[in-house]
């Protein structure tokens, strides 16, 4: 493809290709800390019913992080824009809600793509730049990660787009102000954006000659408009000012309360995370390290440190080293440009490689949790939607919420906030009812006026409580596929029961 013109056309078309071809849940977050948050600040009241009738305060739920002020509404309002923009033209179908997000995600995706390439193109020459473009259409997990309307996806387009202006010798781009707004931003947007960049922004104040314009003329500046930018939107929506970045990083880094939602041994990201989301670039990148030129090693460093970083923490997870991917991808193209009798070999195996997962993970694996909405959604056009509750009895977020069924039905689930307080003896919700299925359920609807007409399982859950079911009078209307490596208290599918 030649010409900028053509390259973008054709980026755009390819990642816009890419959205639709992922129709799997990766994260309960992609929701929690964004759609459902917008949907919320949008459609904060239902618009055809009456508030009592229905019994809910809020049209929307949020989770216990908005709760302690540990996220901030600057990324959700990206999307509450969107569904403003579609309510006032009277185009809030579910459908829309759903994928208009997302593809302003690939759009942008596509840009950064396109980013990367015109500054390699700029550092290097165009042979190189493709090379690394080739590497980076190509990588899976960058085509199952970067349509999803997560605060990594932004990170990490926001990282590629700040890096096109950092100051690297031999650039003519480079641009303080530019790219250290662009850090700023992705920091408002998730905190810990700013580990991969401290050896960057260290290196170039030791490089910079007049530290103190540095400091007065882009530092100060770049920080107290983005700080109070941010402020002044959590205000807005908190309703008293909150510094979100802060408690982010108390809570994640200081009090590593992450752990909560599981931990890792800290050799995880060198020995699982950065293997498996690099995949059959792995040997690229290690050969593109050992090639690349000096000037290039502050990248390089920048990976390693962020892999260290993220080590240190016992909470791991393969998006949190998302942000790394650019750099990961400079050195696996510099590996297959110099690579001078396999080149069209080796792009041929790396293309076939990352095929078969991205599909995979991107068409198959864990899909149910959200065809399982649209099961939910057809509840809003029949007659007794007044009428019709839903329990869904799933380890707690595993499904989108009001985002995917945009209709006031009575919805719940079962709940996981941690405990804040230091309770030793603490259970949350979701751990008291698979500690004894039957006998949560009997407790709870002591009554049968309060049985939901609708139950959601996975399939590991039916035997257990398969006598509550007969009891009750539900009967299995759906079944649905989830996926081919059931864990725990995932299920390979899921069904939907109806009393």
């Amino acid at each position: 493809v030649s010409g900028p013109a053509r390259l973008l056309a054709f980026t755009v078309a390819l990642r816009t290709l890419n959205c639709f071809f992922v129709q799997t849940s990766f994260v309960p977050d992609e929701y929690w800390q964004s759609l459902e948050v917008a949907h919320r600040m949008v459609f904060k009241y239902p618009w055809r019913f009456s508030i009592s009738i229905l019994n809910i305060n809020n049209y929307g739920y949020l989770t216990w992080e908005w709760a302690h002020g540990l996220r901030g509404y600057s990324y959700p309002l990206i999307f509450a824009t969107i569904y403003k923009a579609l309510q006032l033209l009277g185009l809030d179908d579910v459908k829309l809600l759903i994928w208009v997000p997302r593809l302003g995600q690939a759009v942008l995706a596509a840009f950064a793509d396109v980013k990367l390439y015109s500054l390699v193109q700029h550092l290097e020459n165009a042979e190189m730049a493709k090379c690394v473009y080739f590497c980076q259409l190509c990588s899976w997990f960058t085509w199952y990660a970067c349509t999803r309307t997560l605060t990594n996806t932004m990170e990490t387009l926001l990282t590629i787009f700040a890096l096109s202006y950092y100051p690297i010798k031999g650039s003519k781009m480079g641009s303080s102000c530019k790219y250290l707004a662009l850090v700023a931003l992705a920091i408002i947007i998730r905190p810990t954006a700013i580990i991969p960049w401290i050896p960057l922004v260290f290196r170039h104040f030791l490089q910079e000659q007049r530290k103190a314009d540095l400091i007065l003329h882009n530092y100060i500046p770049v920080g107290l408009v983005t700080v109070g930018t941010s402020l002044i939107i959590d205000r807005m929506f908190f309703g008293e000012w909150i510094l979100v970045q802060l408690n982010f990083l108390k809570f994640n880094v200081l009090q590593n309360l992450g752990t909560f939602y599981g931990s890792h041994p800290w050799h995880w990201y060198f020995t699982q995370g950065l293997p498996v989301i690099l995949g059959t670039h792995l040997p690229f990148f290690i050969h593109g390290c050992v090639l690349a030129p000096k000037r290039y090693r502050i990248f390089l460093m920048a990976v390693i440190w962020t892999v260290l970083v993220y080590s240190m923490l016992s909470h791991k997870e393969f998006r949190f080293i998302y942000p790394v991917m650019p750099f990961c991808m400079f050195f696996c193209g510099y590996s297959l440009k110099h690579l001078k009798t396999w080149k069209k070999s080796a792009a041929s195996c790396l293309l076939l490689s990352n095929l078969l997962p991205a599909l995979y993970t991107g068409l198959i694996h864990q899909r149910g949790s959200l065809d399982v909405m649209s099961h939910i959604q057809q509840l809003c056009n029949d007659s007794y939607q007044s009428q019709a509750s839903v329990l869904i009895l799933m380890p707690c977020h595993s499904t989108p919420f009001y985002s995917h069924v945009h209709c006031p039905l009575k919805m719940r689930f079962l709940q996981c906030p941690p405990d804040l307080t230091g309770n030793e003896s603490y259970i949350d919700e979701a751990d008291v009812f698979y500690s004894n299925p039957v006998g949560w359920l009997n407790k709870e609807f002591y009554d049968d006026t309060l049985l939901p007409s609708h139950l959601i399982i996975f399939s590991v859950l039916e035997q257990e409580i398969s006598s509550f079911l007969a009891l009750k009078g539900y009967e299995k209307t759906a079944t649905v596929f989830h996926t081919h490596v059931p864990q725990g208290r995932v299920g390979s599918h899921i069904y939907v029961y109806r009393k």
